[in-house]
């Protein structure tokens, strides 16, 4: 059972921090031994970083191509370091780093639009009007809580329109969000001196303890005063030069791409480094009503040096077999090209890359219809069982019970590892 108070609070945690010091910031400070973020290999606790593709990429012209058929489009395939692999040739450098990393190729959703889609592709569950569900990375936040950081456990790089929310877990353990990773994540330094801003918190101390006075129950349940001392926190911490990249050797910046979503991953592998252990990086764009290929291939030169940098980043580092890397979207695209060489909607047999961590590496799981007639894939990988796969691996106990504030017992996830993948 978790504290029902930090469930049905609906105070908003960002106007909180901005009332306390003109701050945007809203985060449960995590605990992890500061001991362990030096650790590499397998004794290290793991942590996840989702690659978020935002709008829906194509499985042909991504991890699932299917050259010369009426369905593959002008796309080729190129051979990868897995044996039997092929992706799309748009993705030259990721194709040698793909060692350690399965891809799924039969995904299926019961979702084709995109906010709903999205909400079940980020939490396991599919999105209903009585119980708002946790995103997997407010999941493990919430599971493996980790008190000695001082800087956000959850955390979202890049905008995005559905970002990841604690859901019933709670507020404060909405993803704190940086949308230009690796430039200013906002609000981190007090825009006076400190004389001046050691009053301003002491006016703010008398606002504060007047406000209290007959009201203790309602205090408690607005979590005012925790958030502003976790903000301070935070804004002196040293751990804040994890979200900083300037630092970095300019040959790894530029490998990684001078882009939101390239600097997003470079910082996700120094958030890693410092013990963060749910991190997601959004690449929006995907959604090719229109022009699919030309699309594909602008979002290509984003994607590709970025994840292959970070894979190649956290083997050097001896970071990957504590760490899950996901690169997923909502859903993928049609077989069949419209009107507009475009690709509309599938929630059928779309693709994913997952690896690291623990999981079995160079698998392909699952297959396709190379002439779109079958709709259904050849074992078909719900989401569900795709994260209680994941959750089992970071050691958390999948199928636990927590307690929704409508009183409904819920499983952190309802699905069936994939055996292969263990």
């Amino acid at each position: 059972m978790f504290d029902s108070h930090l469930i049905s609070s609906k105070i908003s945690r960002r106007d909180l921090c901005k009332v306390a010091v003109g701050s945007t910031l809203s985060f449960m400070l995590p605990g992890f031994d500061l001991k362990a973020a030096e650790k590499r290999g397998k004794e290290r606790r793991k942590s996840i970083i989702i690659l978020w593709m935002g709008g829906g990429p194509s499985q042909l012209e991504t991890w699932d191509p299917h050259p010369g058929t009426t369905i593959g489009g002008p796309g080729k395939a190129i051979k990868t370091v897995v044996p039997g692999l092929q992706i799309s040739d748009m993705y030259p450098l990721l194709a040698e780093q793909l060692d350690s990393m399965s891809v799924i190729r039969s995904m299926v959703s019961k979702e084709g639009d995109h906010e709903r889609g999205t909400k079940y592709l980020k939490t396991g569950y599919r999105p209903e009007p009585t119980t708002v569900y946790p995103a997997l990375g407010a999941i493990i936040t919430h599971q493996a809580p980790n008190p000695q950081l001082e800087i956000p456990q959850h955390i979202s790089m890049g905008n995005t329109q559905f970002p990841a929310r604690g859901g019933y877990l709670g507020g404060h353990l909405d993803a704190f969000r940086v949308p230009d990773p690796g430039r200013n994540i906002g609000n981190m330094r007090a825009s006076v001196g400190a004389p001046r801003q050691e009053r301003r918190l002491e006016n703010l101390n008398v606002v504060t303890q007047a406000f209290r006075r007959g009201r203790s129950i309602q205090t408690q349940k607005t979590l005012h005063q925790s958030t502003i001392d976790r903000a301070l926190t935070m804004m002196s911490s040293e751990q804040l030069n994890a979200f900083e990249i300037e630092k970095e050797p300019e040959a790894v910046r530029k490998a990684y791409g001078d882009s939101p979503f390239g600097r997003g991953c470079l910082v996700a592998r120094r958030l890693v480094e410092q013990g963060v252990h749910s991190i997601e990086v959004n690449l929006n764009g995907w959604d090719s009503h229109a022009n699919n290929y030309t699309g594909h291939q602008t979002q290509a030169a984003i994607l590709d040096p970025a994840f292959s940098s970070l894979l190649t980043d956290l083997k050097s580092r001896d970071l990957l077999d504590s760490t899950i890397v996901l690169c997923i979207g909502e859903f993928g695209r049609t077989p069949k090209i419209n009107a507009l060489d475009g690709r509309d909607h599938w929630p059928t047999g779309f693709s994913c890359i997952v690896g690291g961590g623990g999981l079995k590496g160079n698998l392909i799981l699952g297959e396709t219809d190379p002439t779109g007639k079958e709709k259904k894939p050849v074992d078909p990988v719900r989401i569900q069982d795709l994260y209680s796969t994941i959750l089992q691996k970071m050691q958390i106990d999948y199928t636990k019970e927590l307690i929704s504030p409508i009183g409904r017992p819920l499983a952190l996830s309802d699905g069936t590892p994939i055996s292969r993948l263990i």
